[in-house]
């Protein structure tokens, strides 16, 4: 029998930084409503939660959309999946810009983006499988999460900056500008796997996507990830959907909000980077959930109960450290647990379980206070942190790339 040439390339690199400017581009979108709440209700004159359904829109649209895009990938391949989605993104940010003051056109336009949006995050875990060895994967997720989070971040500083500047619609149209550039990088410089395998692991036989749901659903670790996904996607995207509500009854406005929302994301990047790739190096991935999940209650805590300014800023630095670096080790650990269920499938899940949890956003908006507060909410938060970390302990440790 023939053996299979192994060889790493260097254009690996070329391909990912093209995948994690995309997953940028998405991000800064999604979130781009969020720390302008309030001003941005009063432009299209229309109530809080209308402005946060802009940012729920990409939650709901991902559930219809998640197990078929996820076939697309394992099927037609990441490189036509992801373009698709790369395209839509650009045209719908260009037209949400062009939507001016009408809120129903801006509306529109999200949703379009929101149906973009499975097709370039379903692949986290496809184009590590492609085109990296083993021992780079999780850290190589680990870089397309801190795109992923950069792009939430430069939302939640540049939004707020720049709206004091420009009109929303304006704001909007540069992004939609940016994120047209994102997507033809994207679809110039990808390709769909190497020449030759990166790994032993990388030309296995993978089982048909539905098969490989029904093997993926046997797994107890793999369904006890897909829980814990949904508790911390939930209260990540509820956090920042909500930021500037969160902190308005303390005193502090948008530009405030936004801040927090950085800290808290750009401690995630560290996150997202540090710890992945200790779990590589240690060739484990269940200490690291779990202790980012132990790790986060004290930053939510914080974030409910903190009066100061600081102490908002350290609680937020710990909750993004924390909370953040789970989500790159869990997928490749949710990835090699469900083994021989393809990648674009167990990611695409595991994302699907995350997005669902957009019933916690609009519970964290059900939970406020008659004075408006949020603290109800996030102490359901720290109890749902708390279970999540107790469900990590059941979980079987992987066998990486064995």
């Amino acid at each position: 029998m023939e053996k299979t040439t192994i060889k790493i390339y260097g254009y690996r690199w070329v391909v990912l930084g093209a995948f994690m400017m995309v997953n940028l581009a998405i991000q800064l979108l999604w979130i781009s409503y969020a720390p302008i709440t309030g001003q941005a209700a009063a432009f299209y004159g229309v109530s809080d939660l209308k402005i946060g359904l802009l940012s729920m829109l990409f939650m709901l649209a991902f559930i219809p959309l998640s197990i078929p895009v996820s076939w697309a990938i394992d099927t037609l391949g990441f490189r036509l999946t992801v373009g698709i989605g790369a395209a839509l993104m650009g045209a719908f940010g260009i037209m949400r810009g062009l939507a001016g003051s009408n809120y129903a056109l801006a509306f529109t336009a999200t949703l379009g983006l929101a149906s973009a949006q499975p097709f370039l995050l379903n692949a986290w875990t496809k184009v590590p499988a492609l085109w990296f060895p083993a021992k780079e994967r999780a850290t190589a997720v680990g870089l397309v999460t801190l795109s992923n989070l950069t792009g939430t971040a430069a939302g939640m500083v540049l939004t707020p900056a720049l709206a004091t500047a420009l009109t929303i619609p304006t704001l909007q149209f540069y992004y939609g500008i940016f994120s047209a550039a994102c997507a033809a990088f994207f679809i110039i410089v990808a390709r769909e796997r190497p020449a030759t395998p990166p790994g032993p692991d990388s030309g296995q036989v993978r089982s048909l996507m539905l098969a490989g749901l029904r093997h993926a659903f046997t797994v107890p670790s793999f369904r006890y990830y897909l829980i814990i996904s949904f508790v911390g996607l939930g209260i990540f995207n509820g956090v920042t959907t909500w930021i500037e509500a969160i902190v308005r009854l303390r005193g502090f406005g948008p530009a405030e909000a936004g801040t927090l929302g950085a800290i808290m994301l750009v401690s995630g990047v560290a996150g997202a980077v540090i710890l992945p790739a200790l779990s590589d190096k240690c060739g484990k991935r269940k200490p690291f959930i779990g202790i980012g999940l132990a790790l986060a209650i004290p930053g939510l805590v914080g974030l409910a109960l903190a009066s100061t300014f600081f102490l908002l800023c350290v609680s937020s630095a710990l909750l993004g450290f924390f909370l953040t670096s789970i989500m790159p080790t869990g997928m490749q650990y949710a990835s090699e647990v469900s083994r021989p269920t393809p990648e674009g499938t167990s990611n695409g899940l595991i994302q699907l379980f995350g997005q669902a949890s957009v019933v916690f956003v609009w519970l964290m908006e059900a939970l406020r206070g008659a004075d408006g507060s949020f603290t109800n909410a996030l102490f359901l938060a720290c109890a749902m942190l708390g279970g999540s970390t107790i469900l990590a302990t059941r979980l079987k440790e992987s066998q990486g790339d064995s």
